[in-house]
């Protein structure tokens, strides 16, 4: 079987770094991809992808990325699910990436940030 996606698209806010309780670092980033088609009005329209970025991706994605920046990554698809606070299933699809590339350029005047980790809850973890 083969499960690999490929996509390269802009962020559309700027990613937040977080923790697992055992300390692993993970960030969750969606990426709109324009199509490679236009629309009926003649406009091209995009899909917006959820994406897991793990350990050392996640710590350089948040460090060195923002809104707008434009990111190649490579992954697998997976479906999870959990059950919210209102006792509802909620069924998760998203890119688990196991690389990524960033490939726009430093803006002028760039800082890098390090943002304060966030602690990730349970039913947030892709593989529970």
């Amino acid at each position: 079987m083969i499960n690999q996606v490929t996509l390269v698209g802009r962020l559309t806010r700027d990613p937040e770094l977080r923790r697992t309780p055992d300390g692993l670092a993970v960030t969750t980033v969606t990426l709109a991809v324009s199509r490679q088609f236009r629309n009926q009005h003649g406009e091209i329209e995009a899909d917006f992808v959820q994406c897991a970025i793990w350990k050392k991706y996640a710590e350089n994605t948040a460090r060195y990325c923002r809104k707008g920046s434009v990111v190649g990554v490579t992954g697998r698809l997976q479906t999870r699910h959990y059950d919210n606070k209102e006792g509802k299933r909620v069924y998760v699809t998203e890119v688990v990436a196991e690389s990524i590339r960033f490939l726009s350029g430093k803006p002028n005047n760039y800082t890098p940030v390090e943002p304060p980790p966030a602690v990730v809850m349970k039913e947030e973890l892709p593989f529970a």
